[in-house]
């Protein structure tokens, strides 16, 4: 038995049918740089150390608020449209004080109704109460 090292420095490509041919996430060989910016242009990463990110999110049910409520607390902006839930009288009286209460009380951040059917939440470096020690 001879085994050979082979003369390529380079890894070895293997071509998987099982897999889905998505065109979209495909890399060339011997690409050396992937513009992710390009390829995620709506992705959820501050472009500066000190940016803020804005999370849009559409609450379905009310499984979504342990989600919503970990961007606040990571300092993060979210705009939330309930109007899934709009029509559940019960879930939505539960969804907004849940994180009505989280927001205001836990972590003395500010909610705002944007509409009918949409909550603007900040957190506390963001909230109403920041605007009114920064004027004094």
């Amino acid at each position: 038995m001879n085994v050979a090292k082979q003369d390529s420095d380079e890894p070895k490509w293997i071509e998987m049918p099982s897999l889905p041919n998505n065109s979209n996430n495909s890399i060339d060989v011997e690409q050396d740089y992937h513009d992710l910016g390009e390829r995620y242009p709506q992705a959820p990463v501050p472009k500066l150390s000190n940016d803020t990110i804005i999370h849009r999110a559409s609450l379905e049910d009310i499984t979504g608020i342990p989600i919503i409520m970990d961007w606040i607390a990571d300092g993060d902006i979210v705009i939330v449209e309930m109007s899934s839930i709009i029509n559940r009288e019960i879930e939505l009286q539960t969804a907004v004080s849940k994180l009505q209460k989280f927001i205001e009380d836990d972590i003395k951040g500010t909610v705002f109704g944007l509409g009918h059917n949409r909550l603007l939440l900040l957190p506390p470096d963001y909230g109403s109460n920041n605007i009114d020690s920064n004027s004094n």
